[in-house]
């Protein structure tokens, strides 16, 4: 019996909100490739600017950086900038990514919004706040959701749906009413639609993770506090990696977890179950 995951020469994946350096989007997009897949990426075309100062150091280039590496491993990548909150540019895509490719395996839903204001209590939440953050991720993820299925529904190849949720929508801490409430609700909707599509052959999945090292929590300072955090938190002792997360990604897509659906994965390192001390 061999153990090396299987099932992605030929294949192509869709991978959204996969430009930044430090992140989840890029290993997953980076992985699938040396899995064996060809490989879209998407970004919400974020001006330079606006990029961190590490980003800016290595002259950065967002989901064209990524797309060479996606290259440098002998797979074709197709960047394209493109909103997932916006129904009709989520058609435009998959046109795209049919005319380019012919077909759309796996789909990751990783784009969402960044941190910001919305973290802090619910009545006094301002709603544009509330839209920002629904917006993304969970209106985002029923776009491309519901597009991309049908799509795999009518080339009759099967596909595999895996959307990227949160520890946020176990723990409902408070101050986080719209991001956990958005990342239940992608939960919820994937489920769902695991129920829905089944029959055709589509599997749809759910990876929560925890606490990873991305520049999306840069607003967490790196040294005690952040070391403290962790101590305290998480039975691993460490922090996550975006790699970490690409790794079950990668699984969820092989033919080994072929019999797996509906279900959600959390991968936190033992959030919760630090020892105490």
């Amino acid at each position: 019996m061999s153990y090396t995951l299987s099932g992605f020469e030929g294949k192509v994946a869709l991978v959204t909100g996969a430009g930044r350096m430090r992140s989840i989007g890029r290993p997953i997009a980076v992985e699938l490739a040396r899995a064996g897949c060809d490989v879209v990426l998407t970004g919400s075309g974020r001006a330079a600017d606006t990029y961190p100062a590490d980003e800016k150091a290595a002259g950065w280039r967002d989901i064209e950086s990524v797309a060479d590496e996606v290259r440098a491993l002998g797979r074709r990548a197709l960047p394209v900038v493109s909103d997932v909150r916006d129904a009709a540019a989520v058609e435009r895509l998959a046109e795209q990514v049919l005319q380019a490719f012919g077909r759309v395996d796996f789909l990751i839903n990783n784009a969402g919004s960044t941190r910001g204001g919305d973290r802090i209590a619910a009545t006094e939440l301002p709603l544009e706040q509330w839209h920002r953050v629904l917006d993304t991720n969970v209106d985002g993820t029923f776009f491309m959701s519901r597009c991309f299925a049908r799509h795999m529904g009518e080339l009759g190849n099967g596909g595999v749906i895996v959307n990227i949720s949160s520890i946020a929508a176990r723990m409902l801490a408070p101050n986080t009413a719209a991001y956990a409430t958005s990342k239940a609700a992608i939960n919820a909707l994937s489920t769902v639609m695991a129920g829905e599509l089944g029959h055709r052959g589509i599997r749809v999945n759910v990876v929560a993770p925890g606490m990873i090292d991305t520049s999306r929590m840069d607003d967490v300072p790196r040294g005690k506090v952040w070391d403290d955090i962790v101590r305290k938190h998480i039975a691993l002792q460490r922090a996550g990696t975006g790699a970490d997360i690409a790794h079950m990604v990668v699984f969820l897509c092989s033919d080994q977890a072929a019999w797996i659906t509906g279900q959600t994965f959390h991968v936190d390192g033992g959030h919760g179950h630090a020892p105490r001390r």
